[in-house]
Formats: structure tokens, C-alpha cells, sequence
């Protein structure tokens, strides 16, 4: 096996794509400005964020979406209502077996200063340690996953309450 692969009529190396670890702090800049920790997860086909209290709704006849999150893990207080359009709607199959029907949105993920185009499905992840899985679809061709590692991109700097506060008033929808 020589490590090159083929994508869309381009050879790629695989030594040339950056490596993640198994969880990443991610943000999603189009959405919200936290940064989320994130599940790589190569067994997952499809990305999923999770969200709930959402609301589909037509708006000047397109389909749209309003959903809240909690960027962090373990923290309900910080909610951030988010609207988008919905560009798909996608039977998914959990690990657990079970089908469900999703809205799928797109946006912009940001992972290792990289800022690319990202199909989430939104769905509730309650009972999930993670806020968000990163599927193979997003991964495929861009990163290499060293499922040993975690934090590749760094680790979140530690904020003073005062910071903490500053960046919570100056966040338009975000509570």
C-alpha cells in the first residue's frame, strides 16, 4: 500500500493531509462563534450537531430551520439560537440501530485553521458525551484521523470570568 489515494481525478499523499486526533475543538463561524468539542468519528457516515427545540418552518418559500445548542459539554446555560436553511432532509441510522429522519444544514466547519463546507444533520444528542460528530463525508481527503491522539489542534485557552463575560454580551443571539 503506497499511501496515495485517488479523489476526483487527483492523486493525493496521504503524508500531505494534516492529522486529527479523536476529538477536536471545532467551531462552526457561520453559526456561532464557542468553540464545540467534537467527536471524530470515522465509523459515522454523516456529521450530526446536536440540537433541540427545533422549529421547521417556510420563510419567502424556503425551507428554514431554528434550533438552539449548548456549544459545551455538561453547561445548559449557554444557549445560542441558531437559524439556517434546510438543504436536505436524510434518513440516518444511529449506532444503535435506529433510523431516524433529520433537516440537514450547510455551513462552514473550522478545524485546524481550516475553514471548509460542512453537511450537518441536526439531531437530539441528550444522552451523547459529544455535541457533535465529525462522519467520513467531511473528513474524506481533507484529514487523516490518528485515533490515538486528542487535541491536535490545541486545547482551548483557559478564559478569566471577566473574558468570559466580555464575550457573552457581545454575541448577538447567543444567551
Amino acid at each position: 500500500m503506497t499511501g496515495r489515494k485517488r479523489q476526483a481525478g487527483v492523486e493525493l499523499e496521504a503524508a500531505d493531509l494534516p492529522v486529527v486526533g479523536w476529538r477536536e475543538w471545532v467551531r462552526l463561524p457561520d453559526l456561532c462563534r464557542p468553540y464545540i468539542k467534537a467527536k471524530i468519528d470515522t465509523g459515522a457516515r454523516t456529521s450530526a450537531l446536536h440540537a433541540h427545540d427545533m422549529l421547521i418552518y417556510t420563510e419567502n418559500g424556503v425551507e428554514m430551520v431554528r434550533f438552539t445548542i449548548h456549544p459545551r459539554q455538561r453547561n445548559e446555560e449557554k444557549a445560542i439560537t441558531i437559524t439556517a436553511p434546510v438543504i436536505d432532509h436524510r434518513h440516518v441510522r444511529s449506532s444503535h440501530g435506529k433510523t431516524t429522519f433529520r433537516p440537514v444544514i450547510l455551513t462552514t466547519l473550522e478545524l485546524l485553521g481550516q475553514r471548509l463546507p460542512i453537511e450537518l444533520t441536526l439531531v437530539g444528542r441528550h444522552s451523547m458525551k459529544f455535541r457533535m460528530l465529525i462522519g467520513r463525508q467531511a473528513l474524506r481527503g481533507r484529514f487523516l484521523v490518528n485515533t490515538g491522539e486528542s487535541y491536535l489542534s490545541g486545547r482551548l485557552p483557559r478564559r478569566t470570568p471577566a473574558a468570559r463575560e466580555q464575550s457573552n454580551t457581545n454575541i448577538g443571539e447567543e444567551s
